[in-house]
């Protein structure tokens, strides 16, 4: 996970972001539930939804949560 880090380190410090704040572990998890429960490219979709939410103020921890069981749920293959 090193070279992870020094990757989320790299890219906050060229957008003017505090590594600090981001939740690395949520923005996986949700990956993960995502690809799983859903289908692969969405995974990568959903996280940058997720972004432009919390840019909105929403709150990631919540938001990630709402979308976690919507792929839980199989939610998206209904439509």
């Amino acid at each position: 996970m090193a070279v992870l880090q020094e990757w989320i380190e790299t890219v906050c410090k060229e957008l003017g972001l505090d590594p600090a704040e981001v939740d690395r572990d949520l923005v996986l998890d949700l990956a993960r539930d995502v690809a799983h429960g859903v289908a692969r490219p969405a995974a990568p979709l959903t996280t940058y939804l997720l972004g432009l939410a919390v840019g909105r103020g929403a709150a990631a921890r919540e938001a990630a949560d709402k979308i976690t069981a919507m792929a839980e749920t199989g939610q998206s293959k209904e439509s």
